[in-house]
């Protein structure tokens, strides 16, 4: 409880490529600060898992929740998360962290206006340069540490398209990376104009890694803000 308020569990997402180790940081400042946290595992990272998969651990996991949940997703994990949260009954918010909040029908490969391949590869391997590209504002010893955990992705989860789109009927709170060298920010205020409230943060396209203090606060703020 926080001033009379009960507080929501957060659910944290992670994106391509990575996995739940990612938000170790950003948990351990959550948890000294009271809150209950879970992250997961996507199985198209380091699998040959579709997003629909994706979405569907997303909702095994919400269903283990009892009580509200706030889903924070990051990246590539906003799509399944979009598409869990349309058949999930006890989530009060989506946190859209330097997100791909996209609408029926769109895919990541859509977004960018990229065919779906006949014979896609299995895998998408890591890119080229991923400190700079992910954890540019990182401590270079954690940035570094952070690659070697990194894992190829599942070519079919780039390229499965929504059936549903959870942010209609939930609240959802999109917060920009504005340093961002993944997700340019531009590229992020135009989905986030799909969200009720917006927020920034200076950093790159991980604060989890570099930032986890000043994350946590913000994402305190909106899990405990009904207009947030």
């Amino acid at each position: 409880m926080t001033d009379g308020i009960a507080r929501p569990t957060l659910l944290l997402v992670h994106g391509a490529w990575h996995g739940a180790w990612c938000w170790e940081k950003l948990t351990a400042v959550l948890h000294a600060d009271g809150w209950r946290v879970r992250a997961i595992d996507l199985p198209s990272a380091g699998g040959q898992a579709g997003m629909q998969d994706d979405a569907q651990a997303v909702l095994a996991e919400l269903e283990l929740i009892d009580g509200p949940a706030v889903v924070v997703a990051h990246s590539y994990g906003g799509i399944p998360v979009t598409q869990a949260v349309a058949k999930a009954g006890n989530v009060s918010r989506i946190v859209y962290l330097a997100s791909f909040q996209l609408d029926v029908g769109d895919s990541l490969l859509g977004f960018y206006g990229a065919p779906v391949p006949p014979q896609p590869d299995e895998f998408e391997a890591v890119p080229d340069n991923p400190v700079a590209l992910f954890y540019g504002d990182a401590p270079l010893p954690e940035a570094e540490a952070a690659v070697q955990r990194l894992l190829p992705q599942s070519a079919r989860s780039f390229s499965d398209a929504l059936t549903e789109a959870g942010w209609h009927t939930v609240p959802s709170t999109y917060i920009i990376c504005e340093d961002d060298q993944a997700l340019p920010a531009n590229s992020q205020q135009a989905m986030a104009e799909r969200s009720g409230a917006v927020h920034r943060i200076e950093s790159s396209h991980s604060p989890f890694l570099s930032k986890p203090t000043e994350l946590a606060a913000l994402l305190s703020k909106i899990a405990l803000d009904t207009d947030a």
